[in-house]
This record gives structure tokens, C-alpha cells and sequence, in this order.
């Protein structure tokens, strides 16, 4: 069976596709430009994606092609119902990340609210040894205990953030994007009373048609101009330019986020223009890739290829 992988680079150099490379001849790109997956891949077998984009263009002429997977849990980067015509089955990862893109939530908050890179260079420029005093409160922090922690996206991340927010003494509540109703340890309450009484809120949702663009200019008046929104789910659930006015002008406390609407940013994007950058910290779509994390990724596509070769079916889109 012929794998081609499209783009290697997004896993890390340092994660061996060995796992993928026992289950049959393998040819594995760094990367792809667009215009090359055709090509790329017209003899494949199996597909292996994280970003490339797979329509009816791409697919078309690869006569061959049984499988793709993807080297994610989001999809929206395959035309399924495409797929679906051709009978192109689609395999995406579930739960390889959650302890990663958890940690990493945590990470963003406490470099926020902490001002940990405003301190850090304070001691290293030689300011503190100038001070002259033990103690330097050049910016104020606040704990998260005894706050409100406001979740949009209840799943297996936004468990795990839920759970870890209450060990550091956050009262948790959540809203639920999809609507869909499931028995949870935690309440459930309207998006605007999320955005009203939170104090701190993380955005965990996948990016489909009731999430696009749900974070506006609308839902940031009704924040609290104490509170925090850190957004490790998908770039687009988030107006970029909205987030930008209200850190700027104080709407809001200050906000982080690990992903975007484009990606990677361009120059000129809104989030890279604000003038008060200390309140706002960005991270180049990393939640998701610790070391462990990469490895389960691997692993975890490979097995869905061991899978449909045996005829069973394992993390089917479709």
C-alpha cells in the first residue's frame, strides 16, 4: 500500500515516522505546496494530512486513493462529502492532545496575568540590581482562586481545564455551543451570562457554522473589564479585530491565544498592531504539540492505517 504524508514539517523533525513507514512503501513530503498534492499524491493509496487543503481538485485524479488521515482531530480541511462520492474513506485523531493543549491554557494564563515576561526581564536587564529593594510590584497580579472560570466547548479539553481550573479554586461553569444536552458535573449557563459573569474564559469549541466568528464586538461589551479570554480552540471562532479593540482599549483585561483565522498571521493582522501589547500574549499554533502529544499523533494515525487495512473501522469522519 503507497502512504504519502503531505506535510512532515507540521509534526516536528524530531517525531519519527517509523510507526507509518512499517505499514507499506511511504513517500513523505516536508511539505506540499497546494498546487503539488495532486500530483503528489495520484498513485496514493492513503493520504496523510495536517493543513493541506483536499477537495475535489486535489482528489480528483487520484484514481487510487482509499484513506485519508489526518494528523488532527478538525476536518475541515477535506471535502467530505466529496470524499463520500468517490468513497474515499476520512480518518481524523481523537483525545491525542488534551493534556498538552490543557497545560498549555494554563501556560498562556499565567504568562497574562502573571506579566512573567515583564518580571524576567526586570531581573535579567540589571533593573532589579539597580532597584535597591527585595521587591519589585511593577504590575499587579491576581490569583485564580476564588474566581469565575467560564468554558465555551465542554469536551474532553474543556473536562480537563474544567477540572484543573477547580484544583487552583476556580468555580467553573460552561456554555454550550452545539446544544447539545449531556449530564455534566458543572453548570450550564447562556454564552451571555458566560460573558458576563466570567472572570477568566477559555475557548475550547471546534470551528463549524454556529462557532464561526461567535466571539464579536457583541460578546466582549458584555465582559467584565477585569476578566480574560484565552483561545486554544479554532482562530476563527474569535473576530480577531474585535479581540484587538477591546484589549486595547480596556474592555477587557487582556486575552491570549494559540491559533487564528489565518495561519500563519499576516503582518498586518489586527492582534499585531495593538498598543498595549503587554496585555495580550500570542503563541504560534503550539497548544496542541508537546513532545508526548506528537508521538500519540503518529502513533495514533498510524494505528488508523493498520486499521483500514485490516477492514476495521477506527476514528471514521465519515
Amino acid at each position: 500500500m503507497k502512504i504519502v504524508v503531505l506535510d512532515r514539517n507540521t509534526i516536528g523533525f524530531d517525531i519519527a515516522m517509523e510507526p507509518i513507514e512499517r505499514l507499506g512503501e511511504c513517500e513523505i513530503y516536508d511539505d506540499t505546496e497546494q498546487s503539488e498534492i495532486a500530483e503528489a499524491i495520484w498513485d496514493a493509496e492513503v493520504c496523510v494530512t495536517n493543513k493541506k487543503v483536499l477537495g475535489e481538485r486535489e482528489l480528483k485524479d487520484a484514481k487510487k486513493l482509499k484513506l485519508i488521515c489526518l494528523f488532527a482531530t478538525g476536518f475541515n480541511n477535506v471535502d467530505t462529502d466529496y470524499c463520500r462520492k468517490r468513497g474515499i474513506r476520512v480518518r481524523n485523531l481523537k483525545n491525542y492532545c488534551t493534556e498538552s493543549v490543557c497545560q498549555h491554557t494554563f501556560a498562556l494564563l499565567f504568562s497574562l496575568i502573571e506579566s512573567i515576561g515583564y518580571y524576567d526581564d526586570f531581573v535579567k536587564s540589571g533593573r532589579y540590581s539597580e532597584s535597591g529593594t527585595a521587591n519589585h510590584l511593577g504590575r499587579p497580579f491576581f490569583e485564580i482562586a476564588g474566581k469565575r472560570w467560564g468554558i465555551v466547548g465542554m469536551g474532553n479539553i474543556g473536562r480537563a481545564v474544567a477540572k484543573a481550573a477547580e484544583a487552583f479554586g476556580a468555580k467553573v461553569f460552561y456554555a454550550s455551543v452545539s446544544g447539545a444536552e449531556r449530564e455534566e458535573k458543572w453548570e450550564r449557563v447562556s454564552l451571555e451570562r458566560l460573558a458576563r459573569e466570567s472572570d477568566i474564559i477559555s475557548i475550547h469549541s471546534p470551528l463549524n457554522e454556529k462557532t464561526e466568528n461567535l466571539i464579536d464586538k457583541s460578546f466582549f461589551e458584555k465582559m467584565k473589564a477585569s476578566a480574560v479570554l484565552i483561545n486554544v480552540g479554532r482562530g476563527a471562532v474569535v473576530v480577531s479585530e474585535d479581540l484587538a479593540e477591546a484589549v486595547e482599549k480596556g474592555i477587557i483585561w487582556g486575552a491570549a491565544s494559540d491559533v487564528y483565522k489565518k495561519e500563519p498571521l499576516d503582518k498586518d493582522d489586527a492582534l499585531l498592531r495593538i498598543k498595549t501589547p503587554e496585555r495580550l500574549i500570542l503563541t504560534p499554533h503550539i497548544a496542541w504539540g508537546s513532545t508526548e502529544a506528537r508521538k500519540r499523533c503518529v502513533e495514533e494515525t498510524a494505528q488508523n492505517i493498520a486499521a483500514f487495512i485490516a477492514g476495521k473501522e477506527r476514528n471514521d469522519v465519515w
